[in-house]
Parts: structure tokens; C-alpha cells; sequence
């Protein structure tokens, strides 16, 4: 698997809550110039890089992001906003508080909600594994399936642990067939990178991969 095999498939990721036009800018000029999948930002910066890069960059941001406790007309709302700010893709926290209520027939009609305001656009939904047992993990799968959503994603990167290869492993158990799987926090060399594609992921989220393959290419790393 090549350097632009990888890309081709990780979310170029700066969710930093200090990050700055400037910072903005960079990852956006990584992700053309090396063809990532996407570059993945805070909603206030959508309208922005729209503007700037236009068709050049497709973009992706976060919606009740990083906790996932926002109501779920919130959430619908920050979908609408970006969406006619010219986001295309759209990662979206679970609310872990109706996880742990065992309310998941509440989790799957707000997933439903937020993909019907994305229509076709893609809708990921982050479950942030670390803080599931294995029966919510399952049961959080059939929530994404009958939610309608694109993605199954790990981890928003914030929390108290990343992706695993185990999980992923469990995700492709019990997703439905049309579900996909984004891996998402603690990825850090080439090989992990490689490791999750290989499982079965088909979106890496990363803040590094640019990085770390570039270094790879000079002897670094």
C-alpha cells in the first residue's frame, strides 16, 4: 500500500479548540497537495475555507462535537449550518448519556434526524469507544445502521483512549452492509495506518498521516 493508497483514504484532521486561520490554512493546503480524502475542521471555519479553496478541498466537520450531550435539534441545526456554508461531510457525536441510559431507540432517531438533514451528503457517527462496554459497542451498531448513517468512527480524538483493531473488528461484525468505518484517534505510524485499512476501515481520521508519510519519504520516522 503506497503513500497515495493511504491518503486517498484519511480525513486530514485540526479540531484543536486554538486553532488559528493560519493552522487552518496549513492543513488545508496539505490536504490538496497530497489528495487526502478530506480535511476535517471546526464548524466556524467552514464558511471560510469554502470561500478560499472552493471545490478545490472537500470538507468535512463536527457536529456535537466532542461530548455529543447538545439536543438533537442542535445538532440538526449545526448540520443545516454547515451544510450551506459547503460542508460535505458532517462527524457527529452520540449522546454517550442515552448510551448509558440503554435509550438507544433515542440514539438511532437522532442519528436518523441528522442524516435526514445531510441528505445525501455523508454522515459519520462517532461512539467513542472508550467509554462503551462491548454490548453498547454492538448495540451502537445497530443504532448507526438503523439511523440510516454512512460511518461507524471510533473516537473523536478527545477522549480517554483511540481506535483499536479489536473494535474495528467488532464494528465489521455487526454494521449493516451499507455501513462503513472510520478509525479514529491514536493512529500514529504508517503501519497503524496500514493495520486499520487492512481491517476493513475505509477513513482514517489523523492529524499526522501528512507527517508521518512525508518523513517516511526522507528517512524520518
Amino acid at each position: 500500500m503506497n503513500k497515495a493508497d493511504i491518503l486517498s483514504h484519511v480525513d486530514h484532521t485540526l479540531l484543536a479548540a486554538t486553532a488559528s486561520w493560519t493552522d487552518i490554512q496549513a492543513v488545508c493546503q496539505e490536504a490538496i497537495d497530497n489528495q487526502t480524502a478530506s480535511v476535517c475542521l471546526p464548524p466556524s471555519y467552514v464558511a471560510r475555507v469554502h470561500d478560499t479553496y472552493g471545490n478545490r478541498i472537500n470538507i468535512c466537520t463536527v457536529i456535537g462535537f466532542p461530548l455529543g450531550y447538545s439536543v438533537t435539534d442542535a445538532k440538526v441545526a449545526e448540520v443545516k449550518a454547515a451544510d450551506a456554508e459547503g460542508a460535505n461531510e458532517f462527524d457527529m457525536v452520540v449522546n454517550l448519556g442515552d448510551v448509558k441510559n440503554g435509550a438507544f431507540d433515542r440514539v438511532a432517531a437522532e442519528i436518523a434526524a441528522v442524516k435526514r438533514a445531510a441528505g445525501s451528503k455523508i454522515v459519520k457517527v462517532i461512539v467513542e469507544t472508550c467509554y462503551l462496554t462491548e454490548a453498547e459497542k454492538i448495540a451502537l451498531c445497530r443504532c448507526v445502521t438503523e439511523g440510516g448513517a454512512d460511518y461507524i468512527k471510533t473516537s473523536t480524538g478527545f477522549g480517554t483512549a483511540g481506535a483499536t483493531v479489536a473494535d474495528v473488528a467488532l464494528f465489521r461484525a455487526h454494521i449493516g452492509p451499507h455501513v462503513k468505518i472510520k478509525a479514529a484517534g491514536g493512529i500514529r505510524s504508517r503501519q497503524d495506518m496500514v493495520d486499520y485499512l487492512n481491517q476493513g476501515c475505509d477513513r482514517l481520521g489523523t492529524s499526522s498521516a501528512v507527517k508521518i508519510l512525508a518523513g517516511e519519504e526522507s528517512g524520518g520516522y
